[in-house]
């Protein structure tokens, strides 16, 4: 990896830090949830082998709801679920399934996508 790309990534990962600072917590935005869960898998161009990730949301946790892109080339990708999980939490919804692109700058294009299932639980 260059330095340039070091770099790029370091700054990413600042920026990342303070979005969640900034963003809140699940119960300040939604007092109603008591849980998110997201289960996906993961897939990477190139790579046959598939990766299940499961990332979980509670009142205290930030109310980011971006998933990081796991390719090493990746710059400040990532998967953003904020539009599935605030219509799922409008609409009541208990339970939503989809797929997403990564949106990081990367060599190859399409580099990695998440096939997921949103599990949200109601106080």
């Amino acid at each position: 990896m260059n330095n340039s790309m070091y770099s790029r990534k370091n700054a990413a990962r600042a920026e990342r830090l303070q979005q969640r600072l900034d963003a809140g917590s699940v119960a300040t935005h939604y007092p109603e949830v008591a849980s998110i869960v997201i289960s996906m898998t993961y897939n990477q161009r190139g790579i046959a082998k598939s990766l299940p990730r499961v990332v979980n949301f509670f009142p205290g946790s930030s109310a980011l709801f971006r998933v990081t892109c796991l390719s090493k080339e990746c710059v400040d990708g990532g998967f953003d679920l904020t539009r599935p999980i605030t219509g799922m939490i409008r609409n009541r919804k208990e339970a939503l399934a989809g797929e997403l692109n990564c949106e990081g700058d990367s060599p190859s294009a399409d580099h990695s996508t998440i096939i997921y299932e949103i599990s949200i639980r109601y106080a």
